[in-house]
């Protein structure tokens, strides 16, 4: 029977409303998973289609066949001269006879085999369990069980759709059986729908006010608040976060703009956005020049018969009163010097074992003046300054009431308070960078206070036991190590990490470490960050073979920069035919003297004796290691790896002549050791640069 593949599937999970941040992801996970389901079953397809909004998870698979193929396996059994029993077995297992069996001769060795047929099922019938298996073991971030029933969802499910083509699939899942009805708009559609064809899913859905592609309606969503800034010559600020939060909110999106007093453009531009954005999920508009307007953005999940009047007027009566409460908390807060809540910060606590955040901007000071010997151009005075600072607006009420205000407010205050630029810079941007996209500090006091603040929050919340574990990291601790390696990398700052890390620790009391010692603390934090730095470095396309050349052997005291350094030469040199000739002979000296190492059981690492020569190409390779040794010192010393590694493939051609010329494993155990002691310096002095074994061909 020729098989079709015109057959066409839909599945929809209609539920109460699905937080809007666990919708892509609920909806990726899905499609994978069926995906994958599929092409276990030996279902092919030709298009998949994910479909998401508030109340409704959907799945379209186009191009489904009738039925699944048939499969045929081979199954080997016993001998044919084996037990009776132990065929009759064999038989039972296959569910086949023993006449039913096939007879194949294996290295002169004659077996019973079985060949066993399955007919492929209907893809109706194969679809079943398949989806109900996905539906079971379904992962979100937070779910809900309610009644008596076995499921779990992340809110209650009200209806399922699964059709094959016009075709029910009847698949259960708790309470609910599927059928082919559906509803439309919560407010604006009212009944069942009909869903008897699933490439009609999205017209039929729209006519009900609906618009089930997060993609169209994002577009839509885009495209009106587009027109209506245009009208008062204004433009939206970009927030694709906020765009793809509003999008999950609605599924009927219509944009309205309200306006809020231009009284309120005299607060921090930060203020008014953050209640906006925040609270009522509204975009922010900006004028001809950049500068934050008095209109916003909301969107709408219905149309209204009045034009949207109503919907706005009440937006900004809200909008109003939050602003009214931003308004209070600026000029209360101005009344008071930064200076002067410090004293507050002793009654916030940072960390139980670690002390109040007064505390810790003690030990931001102490270590932000150490780090500024590293950083050129960095002020003692002014770095001192901004770590005493740097803390202070997390007892304000503005900070209290927006905590993601933190550092923005503290710059706000400083300059009415006459501090630095770069002292109020600092405050700002010692947070930085919140997340892989976020910029980094760049001015010297800034880049000293933010190494210092998240040095300090890592070294001492691995001391008191609050390591990351697995896929759980509560502190964020393994993202202030990529911001400290970002800094560090970027601003080509030369410091020692272990260095760094012992100045760190010795802020804290002794007490703090209750398991191992201050040694074993370093050398694991050491390994944390170069764990993070091949993270970076693999995010850049660097050969990971490469990356463990240069940071296997090193964990503790080691200058970044000198690390990317070497890499990046090793890395170019390859690249280059003279690179693929000094890996040549690294290779044949390292695995001779590897091999008879461990043989031996010792290393041939030591002094090489020039009386023990016999010939004339041991002398000239010993000749050659030995002004190998001073020039490439000099080019070590001045961190030029390039040239040390022509240095080192110089010895390619005297290396060749002495495999050519000279047997290794000579009689005389004298003459061997000294022969792979010279082959051993070869090794070791190539690996000054990086280890040369752990490269791939």
């Amino acid at each position: 029977m020729q098989q079709t593949t015109k057959n066409n599937f839909l599945l929809e999970l209609f539920s109460e409303e699905i937080p809007a941040r666990m919708q892509n992801n609920a909806l990726s996970t899905l499609q994978d998973r069926l995906s994958k389901a599929l092409n276990d079953a030996r279902l092919p397809y030709a298009k998949i289609t994910g479909f998401v909004t508030p109340r409704r998870l959907a799945i379209r698979v186009e191009g489904l066949p009738d039925e699944q193929p048939s499969l045929e396996s081979e199954r080997k059994g016993p001998k044919i001269d084996a037990p009776v029993g132990a065929i009759e077995g064999f038989c039972r297992s296959v569910g086949l006879s023993k006449e039913q069996l096939d007879v194949q001769e294996k290295d002169g060795t004659k077996f019973f085999f079985a060949i066993i047929k399955q007919a492929g099922q209907p893809t109706a019938q194969a679809l079943k369990p398949l989806i109900e298996n996905i539906l079971q073991d379904f992962p979100w971030p937070k779910s809900q069980r309610w009644g008596a029933y076995n499921m779990h969802w992340v809110r209650p499910l009200r209806r399922m759709i699964c059709i094959l083509n016009d075709q029910i699939i009847p698949i259960e899942f708790g309470h609910l059986t599927a059928a082919n009805l559906t509803e439309g708009h919560r407010f604006l559609s009212k009944g069942e729908i009909i869903i008897n064809d699933p490439l009609t899913y999205e017209e039929i859905l729209e006519k009900h006010y609906v618009i089930a592609d997060a993609k169209k309606r994002s577009d839509l969503i885009a495209k009106q608040a587009q027109v209506l800034t245009s009208a008062q010559n204004l433009t939206l600020r970009a927030d694709a976060g906020l765009l793809e939060e509003v999008t999950g909110l609605v599924e009927w999106p219509i944009c309205l703009m309200g306006e809020f007093s231009s009284d309120f453009l005299d607060l921090p531009a930060e203020v008014p956005v953050l209640e906006m954005r925040h609270h009522q999920k509204y975009f922010a508009c900006l004028d001809k020049n950049g500068k934050l307007a008095n209109r916003f953005i909301t969107v709408s999940n219905i149309t209204a018969n009045d034009g949207g009047k109503a919907i706005i007027h009440g937006n900004q009566r809200v909008l109003r009163a939050r602003l009214e409460d931003g308004r209070f908390f600026w000029n209360q807060d101005r009344k008071r010097n930064l200076a002067s809540w410090q004293s507050d910060l002793e009654k916030i606590i940072f960390h139980a074992k670690l002390g109040s955040v007064a505390e810790k901007v003690s030990r931001i000071s102490s270590l932000a003046t150490f780090l500024a010997v590293f950083v050129p151009f960095a002020d003692l005075e002014k770095v001192e300054r901004a770590a005493q600072l740097c803390k202070s607006d997390l007892a304000s009420g503005m900070v209290g009431e927006f905590p993601e205000l933190q550092g923005v407010m503290g710059r706000y205050y400083a300059l009415e308070q006459k501090e630095s630029p770069e002292v109020a810079d600092a405050i700002r941007d010692h947070y930085k960078p919140n997340g892989a996209e976020d910029g980094l500090p760049t001015a010297p006091v800034s880049i000293c206070v933010a190494l210092a603040d998240k040095l300090d929050s890592l070294v001492g919340l691995f001391a008191a036991g609050e390591k990351p574990t697995g896929s759980k990291d509560p502190f964020a601790l393994r993202r202030a190590a990529l911001g400290i390696l970002r800094i560090i990398l970027e601003q080509n700052l030369r410091m020692k990490l272990d260095l760094v890390l012992t100045q760190t620790l010795r802020q804290y009391p002794k007490e703090l470490l209750k398991t191992g010692t201050k040694e074993e603390l370093i050398a694991e934090l050491s390994n944390f960050f170069l764990d993070r730095l091949r993270v970076i470095l693999k995010e850049q396309n660097i050969r990971h073979d490469l990356i463990e050349a240069v940071l296997g052997k090193n964990t503790q005291s080691v200058d970044l920069i000198d690390l990317v350094l070497r890499l990046n030469a090793v890395q170019e040199f390859l690249a280059q035919e003279t690179g693929g000739n000094l890996l040549a002979a690294y290779r044949r000296a390292a695995n001779i003297v590897a091999s008879a190492e461990k043989k031996d059981n010792q290393l041939y690492n030591g002094k090489v004796n020039p009386d023990l020569f016999k010939e004339a190409a041991e002398r000239e390779l010993y000749a050659k290691i030995e002004k190998a040794k001073t020039s490439s010192q000099a080019a070590l010393e001045k961190e030029d790896y390039t040239q040390a590694l022509e240095i080192f493939a110089g010895l390619r051609d005297s290396l060749d002549l002495f495999f050519e010329k000279i047997m290794v494993n000579d009689e005389n155990p004298n003459i061997r050791t000294n022969r792979l002691n010279l082959l051993g310096n070869i090794r070791d002095l190539v690996n000054k640069v990086a280890d040369f074994g752990v490269i791939a061909e």
